[in-house]
């Protein structure tokens, strides 16, 4: 038996029959809405003065993973600290003086 799905999409302005969805991100949130021709041009002519005037801007790179000899070497930094007397977390980032104090004291091992 076959079967075949319609989807069909709603302006979440006025209930009408969309036509497509519209992505945007303001305030470092992302948004999307569905939207008829008639009110994504509106939406879009709202905002042409703005984007007229804007630059466009870079995403943000995320950093490299941790990698396996980064997570021994934290542990390895914890495991010092503690036995100096130090109180640090088992997770989380380490300060920079306990680093520092670490690099010092194993400098010449």
């Amino acid at each position: 038996m076959a079967q075949k799905v319609t989807v069909a999409l709603e302006d979440d302005l006025d209930g009408g029959l969309a036509d497509e969805r519209l992505r945007f991100a303001i305030g470092g949130t992302d948004y999307e809405i569905d939207l008829s021709a008639k009110n994504a041009t509106a939406f879009r002519a709202q905002l042409a003065p703005f984007i007229a005037r804007a630059r466009k801007a870079r995403r943000a790179q995320r950093g490299p993973a941790r990698t396996a000899a980064g997570r021994q070497r934290g542990g390895g930094i914890r495991a010092w600290a503690k036995d100096q007397g130090m109180t640090i977390g088992d997770r989380g980032r380490i300060p920079a003086s306990v680093v520092s104090g670490y690099e010092a004291a194993t400098k010449n091992s």
